[in-house]
């Protein structure tokens, strides 16, 4: 699994693929960041990753939809299912590499933590848990994402299934409180309040291993036809 993980890491930064991916998110957090705290005076760090969770709907499509499309549309797939690797590994491998571009990006973020210090004072254990809650959403979408990119070797229809399905969740709610724990991005409102709920962070793991797990089926069903 190590191989696929140093492989798939490699990859994204041969290609500007991870380049784009931490630049736009940096971008647009920088842009939030200066809003919260020039203009409105708040030194308040965790608040930003409200922002940050509606940039990663957006961008998290730039890592995932190529991760098994590409494999197929290529025809590098074959290579992977007939590989001494088993499809777990492979999808693990995949999943982890992508998990790493986020993790880098999270700890580029600790920069504006640095600016807000000299500003006031922000609370470093709420800072962290914020941190902790946005990993968590973010591996939440990777895996639906890497999801989405096994059922179809287009791309494009990779990226706009995966962002469709971001804002349905954000909407259910409006609908039915039912629904609500469904809203991924509303779970992770709790965190920058500065709570780690066991139910939540339940959710986040129980949806990730989920979709990981349907990515592993789909790719294994593949296999058996071939």
């Amino acid at each position: 699994m190590w191989a696929v993980i140093k492989k798939e890491f490699k990859s994204y930064f041969c290609s500007p693929v991870g380049y784009v991916f931490i630049g736009l998110f940096l971008i647009m957090f920088s842009i939030f960041f200066y809003v919260d705290v020039f203009k409105y005076q708040s030194t308040n760090f965790e608040y930003i990753f409200y922002s940050g969770a509606t940039i990663l709907t957006f961008i998290t499509p730039v890592l995932t939809m190529r991760t098994i499309s590409e494999e197929r549309k290529s025809g590098t797939e074959q290579l992977l299912l007939t590989s001494p690797l088993s499809i777990t590994k492979v999808v693990l491998g995949k999943f982890i590499a992508a998990t790493l571009i986020v993790i880098i990006t999270e700890l580029c973020t600790f920069m504006y933590f640095g600016i807000l210090s000299f500003f006031g004072t922000p609370h470093i254990t709420t800072a962290i848990v914020t941190l902790i809650g946005f990993l968590l959403l973010a591996v939440s979408y990777i895996s639906f994402g890497i999801l989405a990119s096994s059922i179809t070797e287009n791309q494009i229809i990779a990226g706009i299934i995966t962002i469709g399905f971001f804002i349905l969740t954000w909407f259910l709610p409006q609908f039915s409180e039912i629904f609500t724990n469904f809203s991924l991005i509303n779970i992770f409102s709790k965190f920058p309040t500065g709570q780690i709920d066991i139910a939540d962070t339940t959710t986040f793991i129980t949806f990730t291993i989920s979709c990981i797990l349907l990515t592993i089926i789909v790719m294994q069903r593949r296999k058996s036809v071939r």
